[in-house]
């Protein structure tokens, strides 16, 4: 196992700070804990005595901390770097811009082993629970990407690559370099046919040994690059299948949520970039639908949205920060505010939609897109019937 420092700085208390503080201090570490909001100088000092900074995804390498640990050379890890560390299992690795719950979660269930990262469990949740060497299904984001320097994967899948966080990446480029360091040191390499990737290719149309119960044609792509990831690792095609046939889908992805009176709400508040809003519209190219766009900014062009927007789409609902720069692309839409106002605003027939696939981060008026897609939910659900 890796040497660790006496002492350690976690910078960004929330879940994947908190676990890897508690792995730290299991194996006798003294852990500062430090918020992830810091600013002043005085925050340097927290660097005192510390041999190494976990950082939290959320923290960008411009804050003050992090640019002076690194002027003062001292290691720095991803929370994700620190777990494979202490657990070192045989990882599945899946990252890109969309898809990466859905698929992960996905070989989780063809193949059996636990499934940590960027949603849900952190990585070092899992210290004390699973053995050395021990399948584990990771997420990767392309933030926690930027800070792994042993990591290594079994299998590494890159599911697609789109323009997404320019609020964090000077360029495409720039966030296109985080996401394929998946690559680095990886075993096996699963990459999206036409990518021009090397690697074991896979695509939409690709045959399976049975199709996927998910919906949308993104999805059926997800399930491709998932069947390829677990033939990588020697799973029987029968237990794909039996896999492929059962899994439901992941909360806040194309969740339907309610049908009343004959119409169906989806929420897709995971869709927090155009890209996934174009495959949920895709998703339900054939159903009536009222959307729901908006959002906190990260920097993306509205207007292939805009461009988008289909006969079949009868109404367009815009809330939160972005609102001006969306009615800019869909002049038609109608700017509703919040979550509770558009559902108000929306007048639905049986057989149509109601979609909540937002284009956009949660930030403004949530902590994050769970959140959101939670509060649609109990709105729903407080529908009349």
């Amino acid at each position: 196992m890796t040497a660790l420092p006496q002492r350690a700085l976690v910078l960004g208390l929330a879940r994947s700070g908190k676990a890897a503080s508690a792995a730290l201090k299991r194996r006798g570490v003294e852990v500062v804990g430090a918020d992830r909001e810091l600013g002043n100088d005085d925050d340097l000092t927290l660097l005192d005595g510390v041999g190494l900074l976990v950082k939290s995804p959320g923290v960008p390498r411009e804050s003050p901390v992090v640019a002076e640990a690194e002027r003062r050379g001292l290691a720095m890890w991803s929370e994700v770097e620190l777990g494979y560390r202490l657990l070192r299992p045989r990882l599945v690795g899946v990252t890109g811009t969309n898809g990466k719950t859905t698929t992960a979660e996905l070989l989780g269930a063809m193949t059996g082993a636990p499934v940590a990262g960027n949603v849900g469990r952190a990585l070092t949740e899992l210290d004390g629970q699973v053995a050395t060497g021990a399948l584990v299904v990771c997420e990767l984001s392309s933030f926690q990407l930027e800070d792994v320097h042993e990591l290594a994967c079994e299998v590494a899948v890159l599911l697609n690559l789109e323009p997404d966080h320019l609020d964090r990446y000077n360029s495409f480029e720039a966030y296109r370099a985080a996401k394929l360091r998946i690559f680095e040191r990886a075993r096996a390499k699963v990459v999206p046919h036409g990518l021009g990737l090397e690697g074991v290719e896979f695509a939409a149309d690709d045959p399976l040994p049975a199709e996927p119960r998910i919906r949308g044609a993104h999805n059926r792509e997800n399930a491709a690059a998932a069947t390829a990831a677990a033939r990588q690792l020697g799973i029987s095609d029968e237990a794909i299948a039996e896999a492929l046939r059962t899994f439901p889908g992941v909360p806040h992805r194309l969740e339907p949520v309610r049908e009343l009176r004959g119409v169906l709400y989806v929420n897709d508040s995971k869709a927090t970039n155009v890209a996934a809003a174009l495959k949920a519209l895709a998703a339900y190219e054939h159903e009536p639908v009222h959307l729901i766009l908006g959002g906190s900014r990260k920097g993306e062009d509205f207007a292939p949205l805009g461009a988008a927007i289909g006969p079949n789409v009868k109404s367009v609902h815009l809330i939160g920060e972005t609102a001006g720069e969306l009615a800019e692309a869909i002049p038609d839409a109608q700017r509703d505010g919040d979550l509770a106002g558009a559902l108000r605003a929306i007048e639905a027939d049986p057989g149509d939609v109601v979609l909540l696939s937002p284009a956009c981060a949660s930030y403004d008026q949530f902590r994050d897109f769970e959140e959101r897609g939670e509060e649609f939910r109990r709105l729903v659900q407080n529908l009349s019937g």
